[in-house]
């Protein structure tokens, strides 16, 4: 069973007798339509991963609106305003990443049914946006001041071939960040403070090539070579736990007007994570011996040329372990139940707090919406019907609330909960 250190407890329980405090998590519940008419505006000024310039311009200008000082686009791309604290508490981010996985003209507008915002990103990480329009709105109706100061970050090149790189950018060029805040999780439920890490490549056989009928038999075919490294990948185990994966998503070779030739090139991309650094280096070596065997076994079948291999690494995710008493995580744990939702501990995780994580800097990754029955958790995520529950929506913006104050601290109050 979860036990919570006394002093977290004495904290949490000193924050939530505060008056600004409680009335901070009531103007949140009456905000609700406010937040998420903020969410129907930002989800249609689409963000491509590489191509979120339109949507940081938008909130940026939000962010000079709701009161944040030195508000600026970085060389990353991120979106940043600062609201100061006192000169002797941490420095605080909360971020939520600007893009999306849908290219160009894949959203038409949102439509609403049964509970749900229909719209390709409208979770992902959309909601995050404007989750943090809300956590200034509340603190500045509130009046609360903070003795950490509370820097706001709306990052980039968080999904796919993005490899969390505006988290990346940021953090390299921001080394006295204390703590980090992560709003990008489904269910807000799931106390996300591990990070998974991966690596994402993509490998090209190559060959001389010819036609499909003259040239058969006098070369080898690089996609015959890539079928047989893909088919000895399918083939691999790995452990549950550490859970651990990999996916080649990607096959490309020929092309439509070549179709009675051996192309002389073949690609395909992998991508494999785990919660474990040594398992994924198992993986990855496992992985790269199945590339050349394919290789070679195409090769010396014909024995006329051989197959050669370029790899080139797309993308790497890094990973982390906390342990699930940090202070910050008693403090979401607290929070979550002070809001009558279970607390559930994930294993594993591959969000911008990995990055953070992976630098020893505390770090929590915080949800969009709670999913209290099985149908809301299928919020579809990646998918053109991504959907995103409405009822009780607010409950996460508390959550992220109370979790900031706790990592924040008020002064005459209370300090940092990581001090």
């Amino acid at each position: 069973m979860y036990q919570v250190s006394e002093s977290t407890k004495k904290q949490f329980e000193k924050m939530m007798g505060i008056a600004a405090v409680r009335e901070g998590l009531e103007f949140i519940k009456k905000d609700q339509e406010q937040t998420i008419a903020d969410q129907k505006e930002l989800v249609v000024i689409e963000a491509p991963t590489f191509h979120e310039e339109t949507r940081a311009a938008f909130v940026a200008e939000k962010f000079k609106e709701l009161g944040l000082m030195d508000v600026h686009i970085d060389r990353g791309g991120n979106v940043t305003g600062i609201r100061k604290g006192n000169k002797n508490g941490p420095k605080i981010l909360i971020e939520g990443h600007l893009d999306t996985v849908f290219p160009f003209g894949t959203v038409t507008g949102v439509t609403e049914k049964e509970g749900y915002l229909y719209a390709p990103g409208i979770g992902d990480d959309t909601r995050a946006l404007a989750m943090m329009f809300g956590i200034l709105r509340v603190l500045h109706a509130t009046g609360i001041q903070t003795e950490g100061e509370l820097i706001f970050t709306a990052t980039t090149r968080e999904e796919g071939a993005g490899s969390l790189g505006g988290m990346k950018d940021f953090l390299e060029d921001h080394k006295d960040i204390d703590i980090s805040l992560s709003i990008d999780n489904n269910d807000m439920s799931m106390l996300v403070f591990e990070a998974t890490c991966g690596e994402t490549w993509e490998v090209t056989f190559k060959g001389i090539g010819g036609h499909a009928y003259g040239a058969f038999g006098k070369m080898a075919q690089p996609i015959h070579a890539a079928a047989r490294a893909v088919a000895k990948i399918a083939e691999f185990t790995v452990p549950e736990d550490p859970k651990t994966s990999f996916c080649v998503s990607n096959f490309h070779g020929g092309t439509e007007a070549g179709v009675h030739a051996i192309a002389p090139e073949a690609a395909i991309k992998i991508n494999f994570r785990s919660n474990s650094k040594e398992e994924l280096e198992k993986l990855k070596s496992k992985i790269f011996q199945a590339i050349e065997e394919g290789a070679k076994e195409e090769s010396d079948k014909w024995q006329k040329d051989r197959i050669t291999c370029e790899k080139k690494q797309l993308g790497e995710v890094p990973g982390g372990t906390q342990s699930p008493n940090l202070p910050l995580v008693e403090a979401a744990y607290l929070g979550l139940k002070s809001l009558d939702i279970e607390p559930v501990f994930g294993k594993g995780g591959c969000t911008n707090a990995n990055v953070a994580i992976s630098k020893k800097i505390p770090s929590i990754c915080m949800g969009r919406a709670f999913a209290p029955d099985e149908k809301s958790k299928e919020v579809r995520n990646h998918s053109i019907n991504e959907r995103f529950p409405v009822e009780g929506a607010y409950k996460a913006v508390q959550q992220v609330f109370m979790v900031l104050l706790m990592a924040a601290g008020i002064p005459g109050e209370f300090d940092s909960v990581m001090r």
